[in-house]
């Protein structure tokens, strides 16, 4: 029987797919190299933060830096029945390795009930064909532990304030870890569809639904604990920038 890849090497490979701008001319990378800009900038994303049925989410990123050398900040998680499931922070460094794609590497810090977790962290995220936003990382940790993420998001525009962004999210996982309600292979796939209002240039409200759903050995867990194994939400929130 062969041998299945690993989550990591699966997610490199998602990510290898991914990355068609990254075959770029060499010359065209050093062209945009040589008209960088050193003024430092920064730029703060809320891109979810909302409720629903007896939940609270977030997922946000910034960054702080020149064109050729940025501090990227990542954080996303979640709160049911008023305490935290999960929750993770990243803080990346990040270099483009063309006009639409950014390498990065630097640490996770995994926290909630089950104890917190650290791994170093590598990946890319840019803009691929059809204008289709990827982030592909993946996780070495303690132990021999190892995870990946990665995720789309399309942005469709209906008018000048009104646009629909579905998403999607898979997350995997090297090794079983009970603790943290996680298990090997796939551990989760969340897919969204939200529709928002730019009620100014900088601030959007947004409705939208939300799935979720546990595979393989981390469904099993989610059994054995008498959590659902797949549910989907109405949710409502906001998206800011600055």
């Amino acid at each position: 029987m062969p041998r299945l890849p690993s989550p990591v090497a699966s997610a490199f490979a998602a990510l290898a797919l991914a990355m068609p701008a990254l075959a770029l001319a060499q010359d065209d990378v050093h062209a945009m190299h040589a008209m960088h800009d050193d003024a430092l900038y920064g730029y703060l994303l809320l891109d979810h933060v909302e409720a629903g049925a007896g939940s609270q989410a977030w997922k946000t990123q910034g960054w702080l830096g020149t064109d050729l050398h940025r501090a990227w900040l990542r954080s996303e998680g979640e709160r049911r029945d008023g305490r935290l499931d999960h929750g993770d922070i990243e803080l990346l460094y990040g270099r483009p390795v063309s006009p639409w794609w950014d390498l990065l590497a630097g640490v996770r810090h995994d926290f909630g009930p089950g104890g917190t977790r650290d791994f170093l962290a590598v990946g890319v995220q840019g803009l691929a064909p059809f204008k289709i936003e990827v982030a592909a990382t993946a996780y070495l940790g303690e132990s021999g532990r190892s995870a990946a993420r990665v995720g789309l998001e399309y942005e469709t525009r209906l008018t000048a304030r009104l646009a629909l962004q579905p998403s999607i999210e898979a997350n995997l996982s090297g090794r079983d870890d009970p603790a943290r309600g996680i298990g090997s292979g796939l551990a989760t796939l969340e897919s969204g569809l939200r529709l928002r209002y730019e009620a100014t240039r900088r601030f959007a409200p947004y409705v939208g639904v939300v799935r979720e759903h546990a595979f393989g050995a981390t469904a099993d867990l989610r059994r054995a604990d008498g959590h659902p194994v797949a549910e989907t939400r109405l949710v409502a929130g906001f998206r800011a920038w600055f």
